[in-house]
């Protein structure tokens, strides 16, 4: 195995190749082989898939202290620190480690500043080092199937990603800056612990397709789909979903398996009903209007007043501080709950919803009945709520 190693990887090095394959040759570690040739250089594009490589980095003296296994203790030879990696793979476009037993993404991954693709997916990843923030190259990143918990928030550093697979781990939220990827167009966070989707994502403006199912999800941002780029979601299989913005009625939308009766210890979210039909808000809004609330509250008005003042005429927030005005408010300035569905207001405390049941809509020969989700439009007063109408 090991004399093949070096013929494949001396043959890359004669010939310059600038793709190297070294799948299925149950690699524990880089070989040693790889990082001292100085012919490499060259290389654009390195394949490990299905090893058993445990580690991308390299152990130090007090390595047992360290949360890589034991077995790779003995890979300190290969030298794998930042400057090295850089060094040796100054050119490396694409990094594919898919199926493997890796632990951890190391401050190394770091120093390919080239590198535009990178896929770790099916491995056993519990950290993903801030230093990943540094690839301002990259456009593809799949980290499926592993053990994340968390993503650190310098993801939203990647100015040019466009793909991001971060489906079936263990995430409780979304990276805090995300919304800042501002190249992202597909996000697939399938099959995780979600329970809220953060109002900021809704900012992206070139998100195409967003795929959330089965999580755990009772309630989406209400801006959801007033992007026009955004053309695709699926939220499929979270249960206790009982609402879509009514701005993804023309999308393409996978709501199978929502719906369900929430447990009565879980309904802890401020929720509307209408007739038999209920369905939950996110926890931001701080009141509910009807029809028969004309008069908007005190607050409300002058967050809203703040705000048109603000963009019309000084065009910027920053002059505002916590001490002048409250931080959850001044948050709520920069990427308001909503805006009207109907009149494109823009919400910070209160919201006027309206309930149109799904089976009751053109839509409901698609889903057959595998949903029982509504469409909820969200107004900014009891004007937009009376006039709205989700099929004209």
């Amino acid at each position: 195995m090991a004399s093949e190693l070096c013929k494949t990887i001396s043959v890359a090095r004669l010939e310059k190749h600038k793709n190297l394959f070294l799948n299925y040759r149950n690699l524990h570690h880089f070989p040693l082989e790889l990082l001292k040739d100085e012919g490499l250089q060259h290389l654009e594009r390195l394949y490990m898939k299905r090893n058993s490589l445990t580690t991308l980095e390299e152990a130090e003296g007090d390595a047992a202290v360290l949360p890589f296994p034991v077995s790779c203790q003995g890979c300190a030879s290969l030298g794998l620190q930042p400057e090295n990696l850089a060094q040796k793979l100054p050119n490396l476009v694409e990094l594919y480690l898919h199926s493997n037993n890796i632990v951890v993404v190391p401050e190394a991954i770091g120093s390919l500043v080239k590198l535009q693709c990178l896929d770790l997916s099916d491995n056993a990843l519990k950290i993903v080092c801030p230093e990943i923030g540094r690839l301002r190259a990259l456009r593809h990143l799949r980290l499926a199937n592993n053990q994340l918990q968390f993503l650190p928030p310098e993801v939203g550093d990647l100015k040019e990603l466009q793909t991001l697979d971060i489906s079936t781990n263990r995430l409780l939220t979304l990276p805090e800056r995300l919304h800042l990827c501002l190249s992202l167009q597909y996000l697939t966070v399938d099959r995780n612990r979600l329970w809220c989707v953060p109002r900021h994502l809704c900012q992206l403006p070139s998100l195409n397709e967003l795929s959330m199912a089965g999580n755990r999800l009772a309630f989406l941002p209400l801006d959801l789909g007033r992007s026009r780029e955004l053309q695709y979601v699926y939220v499929d299989n979270n249960i206790h979903l009982k609402g879509l913005p009514s701005y993804l009625y023309n999308k393409v939308i996978g709501c199978s398996g929502c719906g369900a009766p929430i447990q009565v210890s879980e309904a802890k979210l401020l929720s509307f009903s209408s007739g038999q039909l209920t369905v939950f808000l996110p926890a931001e809004v701080k009141a509910i209007g009807t029809e028969n609330d004309h008069v908007l509250p005190l607050q409300e008005l002058a967050m809203r007043c703040l705000y048109h003042t603000c963009h019309r005429f000084l065009k910027d927030l920053n002059f505002l501080s916590p001490i002048s005005l409250p931080r959850s408010l001044l948050e709520l300035l920069h990427c308001p709950l909503g805006h009207c569905h109907r009149c494109s207001e823009p919400m910070f405390t209160i919201v006027y919803p309206k309930l149109f049941p799904l089976r009751e809509t053109p839509m409901a020969g698609l889903h057959q009945g595998r949903t029982t989700v509504s469409f909820v439009a969200y107004c900014c007063s009891t004007q937009c709520l009376q006039t709205f109408d989700l099929l004209s």
